[in-house]
């Protein structure tokens, strides 16, 4: 019979480890002060954070790690080492879409960490013109959801923004049911986002029939009206119980189980090349026969994966659009350099919006 290591002999391990890690980690911050003074003394202006070297770093760690810590566990972990070390450089103020609490803040902590200064604004233009302003250095700002589509306003606002894109953010949207009632019997009105009551609406029909239904302006509202009256609840994500101290009754009660919403990072930075990125751009074309063949036949003719192609009225015209387009590779790549200027050649307007790395997990 194998024998087992004492408890107290397993604890003093466990301490000694501790103590290995903290000096590691305090190491690696005296480094990145040395770096924040490095690029001083090189007369570099503006913010240190730099999303190409952030996503080499991570992905690094996700192939590095032999468990058994996950994946997401691991690059969690060292993002918000990174973001606490970045934090002692130089603090970013990141804006998002508010109230305290939403799936946009979440995904501001997911990309950047918990050390950033998160600034709640009203609307997606807020956000925008935060950051054109410098009044802060990053948005976030959602550009499509898996079952809902298109952030419509989102794309619009690129027609009109110098700003670019930075980064991506993907989170799985796991809806809630928060309440302080002790039974779903004791509960009498459901506070919630329209979306989000839609996408739990046959949980709701099934678990709480008959019971009021009630959209408001965001799920974080939802939970702080829920906060307000015990007979209520509120359908929101764990970081607005979290927020508003709310218990959470029952997890993930979406109807869709891979409902997936993506983030993006807007920002005034050019992302150097990767390796694993992402190339957004705006094209028109007019009002022309065979014009969209004729923009997208070079990415075919160069080999280039198109990941997503959405078109919006341009507003310039009747019957006028604009294409936004998503593809695989960073500006930068021999092909696609190739490819944008073929397309240019056929194109009224082409505006690239940013390369950047593709989120990490």
């Amino acid at each position: 019979m194998s024998s087992v290591t004492p408890l107290a002999e397993l604890r003093e391990q466990i301490d000694a480890i501790d103590q290995q890690i903290l000096h590691l980690i305090n190491q690696r911050a005296l480094c990145a002060l040395e770096v924040a003074r490095t690029k001083i003394a090189q007369g570099e202006q503006g913010t240190f954070y730099r999303p190409d070297r952030e996503s080499l770093v991570l992905r690094r760690i996700k192939e590095l790690n032999p468990g058994p810590l996950s994946d997401y566990a691991a690059v969690r972990l060292f993002r918000e080492l990174m973001s606490a070390c970045l934090a002692l450089e130089k603090p970013l103020d990141v804006a998002f879409l508010g109230p305290e609490g939403t799936f946009t803040q979440q995904a501001v902590v997911k990309h950047f960490g918990h050390a950033v200064r998160s600034v709640p604004l009203a609307s997606i233009n807020a956000i925008f013109s935060a950051v054109e302003r410098d009044n802060c250095q990053f948005g976030v700002v959602p550009v499509e959801n898996s079952t809902e589509g298109v952030i419509n306003y989102t794309l619009d606002r690129f027609l009109l923004s110098p700003l670019k894109i930075c980064g991506e953010v993907e989170i799985r949207v796991h809806q809630n049911l928060m309440s302080f009632v002790e039974s779903l019997a004791d509960i009498k009105e459901v506070f919630s986002h329209q979306q989000s009551l839609a996408q739990c609406q046959h949980w709701l029909e099934s678990h709480l029939p008959g019971v009021k239904l009630t959209a408001v302006s965001s799920n974080s509202e939802a939970a702080r009206l829920a906060t307000l009256d015990k007979q209520t609840a509120a359908i929101a994500g764990a970081m607005a119980a979290d927020v508003y101290n709310l218990p959470i009754l029952h997890q993930n009660i979406e109807d869709e189980t891979n409902n997936t919403t993506r983030f993006i990072v807007i920002g005034k930075q050019d992302s150097a090349s990767t390796g694993n990125d992402k190339t957004s751009l705006v094209v028109s074309t007019g009002n022309q026969t065979g014009a969209l063949y004729k923009i997208l036949e070079p990415f075919a003719q160069y080999g280039i994966s198109m990941m997503n192609i959405e078109s919006r009225p341009s507003r310039q015209g009747l019957w006028d659009y604009v294409f936004f387009i998503d593809i695989e590779g960073h500006s930068e790549d021999e092909a696609i350099v190739k490819a944008l200027a073929r397309v240019q050649e056929n194109a009224n307007m082409l505006k690239l919006l940013g390369s950047y790395p593709k989120a990490v997990l």
